[in-house]
Protein backbone atom coordinates (compact mmCIF):
# COMPACT_ATOMS: atom_id res chain seq x y z
CA UNK A 1 0.00 0.00 0.00
CA UNK A 2 1.03 3.63 -0.46
CA UNK A 3 2.57 5.33 2.55
CA UNK A 4 0.11 7.39 4.62
CA UNK A 5 -2.88 6.10 2.63
CA UNK A 6 -5.47 3.48 3.52
CA UNK A 7 -5.42 0.16 1.71
CA UNK A 8 -7.23 0.34 -1.63
CA UNK A 9 -7.67 -3.43 -1.71
CA UNK A 10 -9.20 -3.38 1.78
CA UNK A 11 -11.81 -0.90 0.58
CA UNK A 12 -12.43 -3.00 -2.54
CA UNK A 13 -13.00 -6.15 -0.47
CA UNK A 14 -15.39 -4.29 1.82
CA UNK A 15 -17.29 -3.01 -1.21
CA UNK A 16 -17.65 -6.56 -2.53
CA UNK A 17 -19.11 -7.63 0.83
CA UNK A 18 -21.52 -4.70 0.70
CA UNK A 19 -22.63 -5.40 -2.86
CA UNK A 20 -23.19 -9.06 -1.94
CA UNK A 21 -25.82 -7.95 0.58
CA UNK A 22 -27.82 -6.40 -2.26
CA UNK A 23 -27.15 -8.41 -5.41
CA UNK A 24 -27.26 -11.87 -3.78
CA UNK A 25 -29.22 -10.81 -0.72
CA UNK A 26 -26.33 -11.88 1.49
CA UNK A 27 -27.20 -15.52 0.77
CA UNK A 28 -23.63 -16.62 1.54
CA UNK A 29 -22.59 -14.08 4.16
CA UNK A 30 -24.82 -11.73 6.13
CA UNK A 31 -23.28 -8.45 7.28
CA UNK A 32 -25.73 -5.81 8.50
CA UNK A 33 -22.96 -3.17 8.62
CA UNK A 34 -21.35 -3.86 5.24
CA UNK A 35 -23.15 -1.12 3.31
CA UNK A 36 -22.81 1.55 5.99
CA UNK A 37 -19.08 1.18 6.51
CA UNK A 38 -18.30 1.82 2.83
CA UNK A 39 -20.93 4.55 2.50
CA UNK A 40 -23.27 2.76 0.09
CA UNK A 41 -27.03 2.52 -0.14
CA UNK A 42 -28.81 -0.30 -2.00
CA UNK A 43 -29.90 2.11 -4.75
CA UNK A 44 -26.23 3.03 -5.39
CA UNK A 45 -25.43 -0.45 -6.70
CA UNK A 46 -25.76 -0.97 -10.44
CA UNK A 47 -26.79 -4.53 -11.15
CA UNK A 48 -25.53 -4.44 -14.74
CA UNK A 49 -22.00 -3.63 -13.55
CA UNK A 50 -22.04 -6.27 -10.82
CA UNK A 51 -23.23 -9.02 -13.17
CA UNK A 52 -19.83 -9.11 -14.89
CA UNK A 53 -18.22 -12.52 -14.43
CA UNK A 54 -14.97 -11.21 -12.99
CA UNK A 55 -16.73 -9.04 -10.40
CA UNK A 56 -19.20 -11.75 -9.46
CA UNK A 57 -16.58 -14.46 -9.00
CA UNK A 58 -14.44 -12.27 -6.73
CA UNK A 59 -17.49 -11.04 -4.80
CA UNK A 60 -18.71 -14.57 -4.14
CA UNK A 61 -15.24 -15.73 -3.08
CA UNK A 62 -14.87 -12.83 -0.63
CA UNK A 63 -18.30 -13.55 0.85
CA UNK A 64 -17.49 -17.26 1.17
CA UNK A 65 -14.11 -16.73 2.80
CA UNK A 66 -15.71 -14.43 5.39
CA UNK A 67 -18.35 -17.01 6.21
CA UNK A 68 -15.76 -19.79 6.40
CA UNK A 69 -13.63 -17.73 8.79
CA UNK A 70 -16.47 -16.67 11.06
CA UNK A 71 -17.91 -20.20 11.17
CA UNK A 72 -14.51 -21.56 12.23
CA UNK A 73 -14.16 -18.75 14.76
CA UNK A 74 -17.51 -19.40 16.39
CA UNK A 75 -16.75 -23.14 16.48
CA UNK A 76 -13.55 -22.34 18.39
CA UNK A 77 -15.51 -20.11 20.78
CA UNK A 78 -18.30 -22.62 21.36
CA UNK A 79 -16.33 -25.86 21.40
CA UNK A 80 -12.90 -24.87 22.71
CA UNK A 81 -13.69 -21.83 24.81
CA UNK A 82 -11.56 -19.40 22.80
CA UNK A 83 -11.98 -15.86 24.11
CA UNK A 84 -9.00 -14.10 22.50
CA UNK A 85 -9.37 -13.16 18.84
CA UNK A 86 -6.95 -11.35 16.54
CA UNK A 87 -8.02 -9.94 13.18
CA UNK A 88 -4.85 -9.44 11.13
CA UNK A 89 -5.11 -6.87 8.36
CA UNK A 90 -8.62 -6.04 9.54
CA UNK A 91 -9.36 -3.47 6.84
CA UNK A 92 -13.07 -2.65 7.00
CA UNK A 93 -14.05 -5.97 8.58
CA UNK A 94 -17.13 -5.46 10.77
CA UNK A 95 -17.08 -8.60 12.94
CA UNK A 96 -16.21 -6.85 16.24
CA UNK A 97 -19.03 -4.34 15.78
CA UNK A 98 -21.80 -6.87 15.15
CA UNK A 99 -20.67 -9.92 17.12
CA UNK A 100 -22.62 -11.23 20.09
CA UNK A 101 -19.64 -12.61 21.97
CA UNK A 102 -19.78 -12.54 25.75
CA UNK A 103 -18.15 -9.67 27.64
CA UNK A 104 -15.11 -11.76 28.58
CA UNK A 105 -13.98 -11.98 24.93
CA UNK A 106 -11.20 -9.70 23.68
CA UNK A 107 -10.79 -8.81 20.01
CA UNK A 108 -7.59 -7.25 18.67
CA UNK A 109 -7.75 -5.48 15.32
CA UNK A 110 -4.30 -5.39 13.72
CA UNK A 111 -3.64 -3.27 10.64
CA UNK A 112 -1.30 -0.78 9.04
CA UNK A 113 -1.48 2.50 10.99
CA UNK A 114 -2.81 4.49 8.01
CA UNK A 115 -5.57 2.00 7.25
CA UNK A 116 -6.53 1.69 10.90
CA UNK A 117 -6.73 5.45 11.44
CA UNK A 118 -8.85 5.77 8.30
CA UNK A 119 -11.21 3.04 9.49
CA UNK A 120 -11.67 4.60 12.90
CA UNK A 121 -12.58 7.91 11.29
CA UNK A 122 -15.02 6.08 9.03
CA UNK A 123 -16.68 4.29 11.96
CA UNK A 124 -17.18 7.60 13.73
CA UNK A 125 -18.63 9.23 10.62
CA UNK A 126 -21.30 6.53 10.13
CA UNK A 127 -22.07 6.10 13.83
CA UNK A 128 -20.81 2.55 14.37
CA UNK A 129 -19.82 2.20 18.01
CA UNK A 130 -16.60 0.55 19.14
CA UNK A 131 -17.37 -2.27 21.62
CA UNK A 132 -15.54 -2.47 24.94
CA UNK A 133 -14.06 -5.83 23.89
CA UNK A 134 -12.16 -4.31 20.94
CA UNK A 135 -8.51 -3.25 21.09
CA UNK A 136 -6.68 -1.59 18.18
CA UNK A 137 -3.07 -2.57 17.48
CA UNK A 138 -1.36 -0.73 14.56
CA UNK A 139 1.29 -2.90 12.85
CA UNK A 140 3.26 -2.88 9.59
CA UNK A 141 3.57 -6.61 8.81
CA UNK A 142 6.73 -6.17 6.74
CA UNK A 143 8.65 -4.11 9.32
CA UNK A 144 7.15 -4.46 12.82
CA UNK A 145 7.37 -7.31 15.33
CA UNK A 146 3.78 -8.55 15.47
CA UNK A 147 3.99 -10.30 18.82
CA UNK A 148 5.60 -7.29 20.49
CA UNK A 149 2.86 -5.02 19.17
CA UNK A 150 0.17 -7.40 20.38
CA UNK A 151 1.72 -7.73 23.83
CA UNK A 152 1.87 -3.95 24.10
CA UNK A 153 -1.87 -3.90 23.44
CA UNK A 154 -2.57 -6.44 26.19
CA UNK A 155 -2.44 -9.71 24.25
CA UNK A 156 -1.83 -12.83 26.36
CA UNK A 157 0.34 -15.45 24.57
CA UNK A 158 -0.65 -18.12 27.14
CA UNK A 159 -4.33 -17.88 26.17
CA UNK A 160 -5.58 -19.90 23.20
CA UNK A 161 -6.20 -17.49 20.32
CA UNK A 162 -8.07 -17.45 17.04
CA UNK A 163 -6.53 -15.43 14.19
CA UNK A 164 -8.48 -14.19 11.17
CA UNK A 165 -6.12 -13.21 8.34
CA UNK A 166 -8.12 -12.54 5.17
CA UNK A 167 -7.11 -10.61 2.07
CA UNK A 168 -3.55 -10.04 3.26
CA UNK A 169 -1.24 -12.97 2.45
CA UNK A 170 -1.06 -12.40 -1.35
CA UNK A 171 0.29 -8.87 -0.73
CA UNK A 172 3.10 -9.89 1.63
CA UNK A 173 6.53 -11.36 1.00
CA UNK A 174 6.95 -15.02 1.82
CA UNK A 175 9.38 -14.01 4.58
CA UNK A 176 6.73 -11.89 6.29
CA UNK A 177 4.11 -14.63 5.89
CA UNK A 178 6.40 -17.28 7.33
CA UNK A 179 7.28 -15.02 10.24
CA UNK A 180 3.64 -14.46 11.15
CA UNK A 181 2.69 -18.13 10.84
CA UNK A 182 5.73 -19.18 12.87
CA UNK A 183 4.80 -16.74 15.61
CA UNK A 184 1.23 -18.06 15.70
CA UNK A 185 2.38 -21.68 15.80
CA UNK A 186 4.72 -21.04 18.74
CA UNK A 187 2.21 -19.37 21.06
CA UNK A 188 2.28 -21.32 24.34
CA UNK A 189 -1.48 -21.12 24.76
CA UNK A 190 -2.15 -22.63 21.33
CA UNK A 191 -3.69 -21.00 18.28
CA UNK A 192 -5.94 -21.36 15.27
CA UNK A 193 -5.87 -19.29 12.09
CA UNK A 194 -7.83 -18.84 8.87
CA UNK A 195 -6.13 -17.22 5.89
CA UNK A 196 -6.54 -17.14 2.12
CA UNK A 197 -3.95 -17.57 -0.60
CA UNK A 198 -3.64 -18.25 -4.32
CA UNK A 199 -2.16 -21.05 -6.38
CA UNK A 200 0.80 -20.07 -8.58
CA UNK A 201 -0.44 -18.33 -11.77
CA UNK A 202 1.44 -20.90 -13.85
CA UNK A 203 -1.21 -23.46 -12.86
CA UNK A 204 -4.15 -21.36 -14.13
CA UNK A 205 -6.13 -21.95 -17.28
CA UNK A 206 -5.90 -19.26 -19.96
CA UNK A 207 -9.22 -17.72 -18.88
CA UNK A 208 -8.34 -17.74 -15.20
CA UNK A 209 -4.89 -16.33 -15.92
CA UNK A 210 -6.39 -13.41 -17.85
CA UNK A 211 -8.64 -12.56 -14.90
CA UNK A 212 -5.73 -12.86 -12.48
CA UNK A 213 -3.49 -10.61 -14.57
CA UNK A 214 -6.21 -7.95 -14.78
CA UNK A 215 -6.55 -7.98 -10.98
CA UNK A 216 -2.78 -7.92 -10.58
CA UNK A 217 -2.56 -4.80 -12.75
CA UNK A 218 -5.20 -3.06 -10.63
CA UNK A 219 -3.43 -4.06 -7.43
CA UNK A 220 -0.10 -2.81 -8.78
CA UNK A 221 -1.66 0.50 -9.80
CA UNK A 222 -2.98 0.88 -6.24
CA UNK A 223 0.52 0.35 -4.87
CA UNK A 224 -0.35 -3.09 -3.46
CA UNK A 225 1.16 -5.69 -5.82
CA UNK A 226 0.66 -9.42 -5.50
CA UNK A 227 3.87 -10.82 -4.00
CA UNK A 228 3.20 -14.41 -2.94
CA UNK A 229 1.56 -17.56 -4.26
CA UNK A 230 1.73 -21.09 -2.86
CA UNK A 231 1.61 -24.66 -4.05
CA UNK A 232 -0.89 -26.32 -1.71
CA UNK A 233 1.04 -29.51 -0.84
CA UNK A 234 4.24 -27.54 -0.16
CA UNK A 235 2.34 -25.05 1.99
CA UNK A 236 0.75 -27.86 4.00
CA UNK A 237 4.14 -29.42 4.61
CA UNK A 238 5.52 -26.08 5.75
CA UNK A 239 2.62 -25.66 8.20
CA UNK A 240 3.21 -29.13 9.66
CA UNK A 241 6.91 -28.37 10.07
CA UNK A 242 5.95 -25.23 11.99
CA UNK A 243 3.85 -27.27 14.38
CA UNK A 244 0.32 -26.98 13.03
CA UNK A 245 -1.50 -30.28 13.37
CA UNK A 246 -4.88 -29.70 11.70
CA UNK A 247 -5.35 -28.35 8.17
CA UNK A 248 -8.57 -27.74 6.23
CA UNK A 249 -7.75 -26.20 2.85
CA UNK A 250 -10.68 -25.46 0.53
CA UNK A 251 -10.61 -24.05 -3.02
CA UNK A 252 -12.97 -21.22 -3.83
CA UNK A 253 -15.30 -23.30 -5.98
CA UNK A 254 -15.61 -26.07 -3.40
CA UNK A 255 -16.19 -23.47 -0.72
CA UNK A 256 -19.08 -21.98 -2.68
CA UNK A 257 -20.61 -25.42 -3.05
CA UNK A 258 -20.86 -25.60 0.74
CA UNK A 259 -22.96 -22.46 0.94
CA UNK A 260 -25.02 -22.34 -2.25
CA UNK A 261 -27.88 -24.49 -3.47
CA UNK A 262 -26.56 -27.34 -5.68
CA UNK A 263 -28.72 -26.11 -8.56
CA UNK A 264 -26.96 -22.75 -8.35
CA UNK A 265 -23.42 -24.08 -8.33
CA UNK A 266 -24.18 -26.62 -11.05
CA UNK A 267 -24.59 -23.81 -13.60
CA UNK A 268 -21.20 -22.23 -14.08
CA UNK A 269 -19.54 -20.20 -16.77
CA UNK A 270 -16.43 -21.51 -18.61
CA UNK A 271 -14.25 -19.25 -16.47
CA UNK A 272 -15.85 -20.51 -13.24
CA UNK A 273 -15.42 -24.10 -14.42
CA UNK A 274 -11.75 -23.54 -15.19
CA UNK A 275 -11.33 -21.95 -11.76
CA UNK A 276 -12.67 -25.14 -10.19
CA UNK A 277 -10.05 -27.18 -12.04
CA UNK A 278 -7.11 -24.90 -11.39
CA UNK A 279 -7.94 -24.04 -7.81
CA UNK A 280 -7.19 -20.34 -7.95
CA UNK A 281 -8.05 -18.95 -4.53
CA UNK A 282 -7.95 -21.05 -1.37
CA UNK A 283 -9.18 -20.49 2.17
CA UNK A 284 -7.29 -22.47 4.80
CA UNK A 285 -7.92 -23.24 8.46
CA UNK A 286 -5.10 -24.61 10.56
CA UNK A 287 -4.55 -25.08 14.27
CA UNK A 288 -2.00 -26.23 16.81
CA UNK A 289 -2.82 -29.00 19.25
CA UNK A 290 -4.76 -28.22 22.38
CA UNK A 291 -2.35 -28.58 25.28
Amino acid sequence: MREQEPSRTAFSAATHRAVHQVVEGGNIFKDRLALAIVGLKPEDIRLDDESQTSRRSMRMFIAARSRFAETALMRAVDQRGVRQIVILGAGLDTFPYRSELTSDARIFEVDHPATQAWKRRRLEQVGIACPDSLIYAPVDFENDALLDALKSAGFKPTQRTFFVWLGVVPYLTEKAIDGTLSMISCLPGGAEVVFDYSDPPATFSAERLAMHEARARRAMAAGEPFLSHFDAPALHEKLREMGFSEIDDVTGRRLLSRYLDPATTAVQSPVEASEARSGGGHVLFTATKIS
